[in-house]
């Protein structure tokens, strides 16, 4: 048997490749990570070669009026897809990155049929009972990525528009829970809501501002009551 130094050029490149066992693909990815507030959303995505979509590229490449036609079509002729996410909570809680891998996993777990490869845009990995595969972007380079983007941050965009009818003053439905000065400055004049990530810095500081004014605002209603109830007695 030769060794692999005695191998042509063209026989070592082919060692050298990746070889997958056969079987359905899926691709992930999240939308989510950087803003201030909300969940982060995953999506995972097996297409079906026998239904291809045109147009298939990195979501922040794509105009929203492209986005939201692809989001339709993905649905539509994907073999199957999963949308899950991870609650303001489990980031504040677990931090970002292991809550966006939860969102991962959730979403390859919810897929009606089991992958025998997982492919992820990035350079992590959430846990999975199934080969695994991380691709620094991969959102441009996977067509099943691609459409994985398109769908979480499809559906990440839509819970910002609901959660701007519910809180118009922040301006959700313009910089998405991004660190925009028009964001920061509604921070600094409203507070956070319920949905901002109190781990995040920019919130965190707002929050703690907050906190501090408490006990001050609280002496000063008790003063302005004692001075009224004093004002009543004088008059009487």
């Amino acid at each position: 048997m030769r060794s692999r130094k005695s191998l042509p050029p063209l026989l070592l490149e082919q060692v050298h490749l990746p070889w997958h066992a056969p079987g359905l693909v899926a691709g992930v990815d999240e939308a989510g990570r950087g803003p201030l507030a909300g969940p982060v959303v995953a999506a995972a995505v097996i297409l079906d070669d026998l239904h291809p979509i045109a147009g298939l590229n990195d979501s922040k490449k794509l105009t929203a009026a492209r986005r939201e036609a692809l989001y339709d079509e993905i649905r539509a002729k994907a073999l199957c897809c999963s949308i899950a996410e991870a609650s303001v909570e489990e980031i504040d809680r677990l931090n970002i990155l292991q809550a966006t891998l939860l969102a991962m996993r959730r979403a390859v777990l919810g897929l009606r049929l089991k992958p025998v490869l997982v492919l992820v845009d990035g350079n992590q990995l959430p846990v999975l009972d199934v080969q695994a595969e991380a691709i620094v972007k991969g959102d441009a380079l996977v067509q099943a990525i691609s459409a994985a983007s398109i769908l979480a941050k499809v559906t990440r965009d839509r819970w910002c528009e609901r959660l701007h009818q519910q809180y118009p003053q922040y301006g959700f439905d313009g910089h998405k829970g991004y660190g925009t000065a028009a964001h920061l400055a509604a921070l600094r004049q409203y507070g956070a809501c319920v949905e901002h990530r109190r781990s995040f810095s920019p919130v965190a500081h707002v929050v703690d501002i907050a906190r501090m004014a408490e006990p001050l605002a609280a002496a000063r209603a008790r003063q302005a009551a004692g001075q009224g109830a004093q004002s009543l007695l004088l008059s009487a």
